[in-house]
């Protein structure tokens, strides 16, 4: 019988530590629970983190109770725990997040934080390796030869304000997608849009005065058509691979709100080229707006969800001019163009597995026939979002993170479950789903 996971703690210098004999716990949603499901070896590109101010909880291996533990004492002196969670490569999803409650803190930077403990070989974490493929590996990325690849692209289109913003990304924020553009291969981002029509509780490019910091600066410029279609056709003809670009990146606002420079970009496109395909990262609130752009030719969308429910949805997402029957009706309108349909499903460990959760994720997911469900670990303090989803959504009691993917795939045959989008020859034709 292996022995239980150890609690892990942070020193206020963020030295991670392993508890002497307390045993790790996890947080489902609102309730902390002993040690299930089977945690995996911290990936290699895996990293363990302290939560300032967030207290561990342990629990007692002797009398099977929760333990908070207030304080510690190593090496001769006393301190206050932080709690540790892990961050984890693309690729991976969570299953559970750190068993921690709020002590005098901040509210957390916007990151995935995922439960993870110290077992018998080394760190472990709570987590699903759910896309097996290579090409996303971080090996891949932010190599030496970066910045001189940048300043390669940037003297091929000077003065190019896609590539003006993505050089930012690809080396402030080492964002990958942006990284691809330069490195001329797979999935290229191509920016669009400084407005949104959201005010998401997690955005990750616009936060209020009292909310986490930012993780990313908006763009401030939205470039025009023939700059986007420009910076499109050079990847769409040389880029190796999985070859597409996709509009709406996290560094933006909602791409649909400029719909119509999307469409003279994409009609730039394939009046120039027929290669690779034409993707849409968006939430799908303006279902006029993605019509035209099927018109021009976009063939890939992905919708971003936390919750197939009315309320939980529009608590997080905070709609400006559009609700949750707006973004049915464009996937509605995805599946009628016949464009490859993939849902950005925001998990969170404890809600989006509530019992009535999954049903209403399955019955989108069969209605629709979804091609993919790309599974995005919620980057939030764990804390914020069960403020927004307490008494909001559907309810029943979880069921865990990797049933509902299971559910999922057996609602809708054929399913795509996985982290990263497909490319055109990876994709469920009409006639592979007749047969």
């Amino acid at each position: 019988m292996k022995p239980a996971p150890k609690l892990l703690f942070a020193d206020p210098q963020g030295r991670v530590m392993e508890h002497p004999y307390l045993i790790a716990t996890l947080r489902s949603g609102e309730e902390l629970v002993p040690p299930q499901d089977r945690p995996i070896p911290l990936p290699a590109t895996g990293r363990l983190v302290h939560l300032p101010g967030r207290l561990p909880v342990g629990l007692d291996p002797e009398t099977g109770e929760l333990e908070l533990v207030r304080e510690m004492k190593v090496g001769g002196k006393t301190f206050v725990p932080n709690a540790v969670g892990a961050l984890l490569p693309p690729g991976y999803t969570r299953t559970f997040l750190p068993g921690e409650v709020k002590g005098d803190g901040p509210i957390l930077p916007q990151w995935a934080y995922t439960a993870a403990a110290w077992g018998k070989d080394g760190p472990v974490a709570w987590a699903i390796h759910t896309d097996k493929r290579s090409h996303w590996d971080p090996e891949n990325y932010s190599t030496p030869q970066m910045r001189q690849l940048v300043d390669e692209h940037l003297r091929r289109f000077p003065d190019n304000r896609v590539l003006k913003q993505l050089k930012t990304c690809a080396l402030l924020y080492r964002c990958f997608t942006s990284q691809n553009v330069f490195y001329v291969r797979d999935e290229g981002a191509i920016p669009a849009s400084v407005m949104c029509n959201a005010r998401c509780v997690g955005c990750i490019s616009d936060q209020p005065a009292d909310g986490p910091p930012a993780s990313h600066e908006r763009m401030e410029d939205g470039p025009s058509g023939e700059e986007m279609g420009a910076i499109g056709v050079y990847h769409l003809e040389n880029a190796p691979g999985r070859t597409m670009i996709s509009f709406g990146q996290g560094c933006e606002g909602e791409p649909l709100t400029r719909y119509k420079a999307i469409a003279e970009a994409i009609r730039y496109m394939r009046e120039r080229t027929d290669k690779g395909s034409i993707n849409i990262n968006t939430n799908a609130s303006l279902t006029h707006g993605l019509a035209t752009l099927f018109d021009a030719g976009l063939d890939a969308i992905r919708v971003s969800l936390n919750s197939a429910v009315k309320d939980l949805y529009e608590a997080y997402y905070k709609p400006v001019k559009y609700t949750w029957e707006d973004v049915e009706a464009s996937i509605a309108l995805a599946r009628e163009r016949g464009a490859y349909l993939s849902l950005n499903l925001l998990l969170f460990p404890g809600v989006t597995d509530r019992e009535g959760e999954v049903r209403a994720l399955e019955r989108l997911v069969s209605q629709y026939q979804v091609n993919q469900v790309q599974t995005r670990s919620l980057c939030i303090d764990p804390l914020q979002y069960l403020e927004v989803a307490r008494d909001r959504g559907a309810g029943g009691e979880p069921v865990g993170i990797r049933e509902l993917l299971q559910r999922l795939k057996a609602a809708r045959p054929g399913l795509i479950i996985g982290n990263f989008a497909r490319g055109l020859e990876e994709r469920e034709t009409p006639a592979a789903r007749r047969k």
